[in-house]
């Protein structure tokens, strides 16, 4: 595995506990999810040119959802936004 596959392995961990995380923001003692912001901040700047060009719009456009559905090869479930992309 090289090193892009592996920054996409804890992308797509990551992804998943931000997700896990958004839905128990209700419950006591939700998850901090600054931290998981911060977390796929840096991931998002390890991202080298060969990744996919909509990977990387998600990205840098926080749309993590998009980015999770991609990830998950599942891209064509991603409606278009707003952005004219």
């Amino acid at each position: 595995m090289n090193s892009q596959e592996k920054v996409l392995q804890r992308l797509t961990a990551t992804l998943d506990e931000y997700l896990d995380a958004v839905l128990r923001q209700k419950l006591p003692n939700p998850p901090d999810l600054m931290a998981l912001f911060s977390r796929l901040d840096e991931l998002e700047k390890e991202l080298d040119p060969s990744t996919p060009g909509a990977l990387r719009h998600y990205m840098h456009q926080k749309s993590y959802r998009k980015a999770h559905l991609f990830l998950q090869g599942q891209d064509s479930e991603n409606s278009n936004g707003n952005c004219k992309r």
